[in-house]
């Protein structure tokens, strides 16, 4: 069972405020020789070290994250080109080649509710039956007989542009699901709530320094929260953006007929 990305924000959100207010009641409890300044130097930079290594981590995640996301956006663009040039080859090769046109919108426009239906819950990258739509598409174009040069590479080059196409396909699916180990993430978030437990013992008691770390607890579990939801462009909040495909079945619609 997948949680999502949410969840875990306010997940990660509660451990920090817990952290942070189990050590806001821990220095209530301490006597007073616990908390001098040499304790407090040592906990300082302590934690100093902790914190640059979790920025570092969190940077690092951040940008991993982002770089994922603009690939596969960038896949999705690609799959969107590949499907009008190949349409454009099977109109220029001849009404010979409509049957192919005709699948290859069909294809089209069930990839497009594979990847961007309504409910985000229905998302199926790697759906089965849509990639055999394709492989209709291809054994039509294998079925036709070239009779010149001219239409010959215009076959040819359709069948390069559904190779690539399939190509995408299943990169998409063999992509799907993966991320930062959860293992690691719980590792960042031990690191993040020592970070906070120390802020809460030496915090002074009143409400300013209570407000502070909560909206600081909100800003970490939320740049945690944008890591997770980069890593599904698909089915997060943070979604690839489907108007490449929409407007290939749009073409595909007002030009699907002999040229």
């Amino acid at each position: 069972m997948t949680i999502s990305p949410l969840i875990v924000g306010l997940i990660i959100f509660a451990v920090l405020v817990g952290g942070a207010f189990a050590g806001w009641e821990t220095r209530r409890r301490l006597p007073a020789h616990h908390l001098n300044d040499e304790t407090k130097s040592l906990v300082s930079v302590s934690m100093a070290v902790v914190g640059t290594i979790s920025a570092l981590v969190l940077g690092l995640l951040i940008s991993n994250a982002n770089t994922s996301f603009i690939a596969r956006s960038g896949e999705v663009t690609t799959l969107s080109a590949d499907i009008l040039r190949l349409d454009q080859m099977l109109r220029l090769y001849g009404p010979e080649a409509d049957p192919a046109r005709g699948k290859l919108l069909q294809f089209a426009e069930r990839k497009t509710n594979d990847l961007f239906p309504q409910s985000l819950k229905d998302v199926h990258i790697d759906n089965e039956s849509t990639y055999e739509v394709l492989q209709q598409v291809e054994y039509l174009m294998l079925e036709l007989r070239p009779p010149d040069p001219r239409r010959q590479w215009f076959l040819q080059q359709a069948l390069l542009h559904a190779a690539k196409i399939g190509n995408t396909h299943w990169l998409l699916g063999q992509e799907a699901g993966q991320g930062t180990p959860k293992a690691f993430v719980a590792l960042v978030v031990f690191w993040l709530c020592l970070l906070f437990a120390s802020f809460g013992l030496f915090a002074p008691h009143n409400l300013i320094s209570g407000l502070t770390l909560v909206m600081c607890a909100i800003a970490v579990a939320g740049a945690v929260e944008m890591i997770l939801e980069l890593e599904q462009p698909f089915g997060g909040v943070l979604h690839i953006s489907p108007l490449p495909m929409h407007q290939t079945v749009y073409y595909l619609n007002q030009s699907n007929g002999p040229i």
